[in-house]
């Protein structure tokens, strides 16, 4: 009796007093990964993260699913995945304005971009283009000014109040003395159907969504803050006398704070292979995305940069929002 009580405890003791990081664990991940793009479908930041999905999907072994979460300028959808459960089951695209402008723009932030993720690595950088809708005959920099001036005020439309292409409108009416009304849209699809219909004026934005529209003539496109391979033919701000202008806009991936870190390894290393594959890296400068794989670190250290330069900024533009 004693030796078969003792087989049957002594495995069980074993078991019990095992490590639990010993005992068998489900691999990251064993089922879909949702991915909050905080803007609406049809935007620049949706585009970049629907080129790279089907990668990052066949990289990772999972479907990534793409949840569109808009609103306030890419705020609320950030604010949600901030608290979310931090299992890496929930990513984040981030960028430039939802992280390095908003906490100087928004009184009321529902999240903290220093606290709040594990960043997992950036995706790519992406330079701003001043689009005017053809009505202006503006060619240039010196001939828009001229126009907007004769016509005594003007439009400019963003892709939500607090973002990248808000600021620099505000930027372009306070350094260049014309009056321009913000029109802020909700994600840059309806605006730019407002932008090629005419009832906004000019309206600040990445190539990712604006260059077809430049390509097929619907609008004009008048400077770019760095030059860019898709749309070749347009000067730079710094070409034509606005050499404060060299702004782009970067995209990445993250977490909620208190992801497992083997989670944003393992992550980072399926997002580097994606950007690294020669179709999707061609796909991205296609719309005008400089692809630029790396560490979480790297990322991170940007954004702690990136916070204190746009403060400076925004602070001498006088923006802010309750």
């Amino acid at each position: 009796m004693s030796r078969l009580f003792s087989s049957i405890l002594l495995p069980c003791l074993t078991l019990a007093l095992a490590p639990a990081a010993t005992l068998a664990q489900p691999a990251w991940p064993d089922k879909p990964v949702t991915l909050i793009v905080p803007f609406p479908a049809g935007g620049g930041t949706d585009l970049v993260v629907r080129t790279l999905q089907p990668a990052l999907t066949r990289h990772l072994g999972q479907t990534l699913v793409i949840q569109n979460a808009g609103g306030a300028g890419g705020t609320v959808g950030s604010g949600q995945a901030a608290r979310a459960k931090p299992d890496g089951y929930t990513a984040l695209a981030v960028t430039t304005s939802t992280i390095a402008l908003s906490p100087s723009l928004y009184k009321n932030l529902p999240y903290r971009p220093a606290q709040d993720f594990d960043y997992i690595g950036f995706v790519g950088t992406s330079p701003y283009v001043l689009a005017v809708h053809p009505s202006l005959k503006a060619a240039t920099l010196p001939a828009l000014v001229q126009t907007l001036k004769q016509r005594g005020r003007g439009t400019y439309a963003s892709v939500g109040a607090g973002t990248l292409s808000h600021l620099l409108g505000a930027m372009f009416a306070k350094d260049q003395q014309v009056d321009l009304t913000h029109v802020p849209y909700r994600g840059a699809a309806p605006a730019y159907t407002d932008l090629v219909g005419g009832q906004v004026d000019i309206m600040f934005d990445n190539p990712v969504g604006l260059a077809p529209f430049v390509q097929s003539g619907k609008v004009a496109a008048v400077a770019t803050t760095q030059p860019t391979p898709i749309l070749p033919d347009v000067p730079t701000f710094a070409a034509q006398g606005m050499p404060a202008y060299t702004q782009s806009l970067w995209y990445g991936l993250a977490f909620p704070k208190g992801t497992p870190p083997a989670v944003v390894e393992r992550m980072n290393q399926a997002l580097n292979a994606a950007l690294r594959d020669p179709a999707v890296a061609a796909d991205l400068a296609a719309k005008g995305v400089d692809v630029k794989p790396g560490t979480p670190q790297a990322l991170t250290g940007a954004v702690t940069q990136d916070l204190a330069f746009w403060r400076d900024l925004i602070t001498t533009v006088g923006v802010q929002f309750d």
